[in-house]
């Protein structure tokens, strides 16, 4: 059995999976292993839990069937699978801009359980999350894509550059303008009471 990858190199890397996985399919269950958690996170911060399921089950089935299209030179498939994410979110872009616009006229929305950690209590300035979403809704999908994954995806901005298919002087860009937009939302609030939801997307 194939197992994940480690710190010393003892398993294979993604690619090496996605290789064997040409003459092998199931292969690449390998790789729903290692990231299907990862992305069903993402996804369900982006468009909350019930569209997560099928966003993550969409994501594997399109990066299987593209499988022998990938660049095999890169050997990490993590921003590959989050490109892929992104795209399918994006044709939900309507219903992730309603919940946002939800959010900040109310405060409240079922999406936003995606986005606090209910164990913190600094999570208690419901008045920022209205204008904290405004200012997402307004991003454009290239912006808040870009801004989301090096927030809540966590990948580098050269990682993004791949998921996106875009140089990585156009990821500053977009980071640029999109943190702008998103620390002027916060106005005098502090930042720290919203700590969870804000924090990755006003720093760095």
């Amino acid at each position: 059995m194939i197992g994940p990858p480690d710190s010393t190199g003892g398993g294979p890397d993604d690619s090496a999976v996605i290789a064997r996985s040409l003459e092998r399919p199931e292969v690449f269950a390998e790789l729903y292993s290692r990231y299907a958690a990862d992305i069903h996170r993402y996804a369900a911060r982006r468009l909350g839990d019930a569209a997560a399921d099928d966003i993550t089950a969409d994501t594997f089935l399109a990066a299987f069937r593209a499988r022998s299209r990938y660049d095999l030179s890169r050997a990490n498939a993590r921003p590959w699978l989050y490109g892929i994410a992104a795209n399918l979110i994006g044709k939900q872009r309507r219903t992730e801009v309603r919940a946002l616009a939800a959010l900040a006229r109310t405060g409240h929305d079922p999406v936003a359980e995606s986005w606090v950690d209910h164990a913190d209590d600094r999570v208690t300035a419901q008045a920022a999350h209205g204008p904290l979403a405004g200012a997402l809704a307004s991003l454009s999908g290239g912006d808040r894509h870009t801004l989301l994954l090096v927030a809540w995806a966590d990948l580098t901005y050269q990682e993004v550059a791949e998921a996106l298919s875009i140089p990585v002087g156009t990821v500053r860009s977009r980071l640029n303008r999109a943190r702008k937009k998103v620390r002027a939302a916060l106005g005098d609030i502090d930042p720290t009471l919203v700590h969870d939801f804000a924090s990755e997307v006003t720093h760095g």
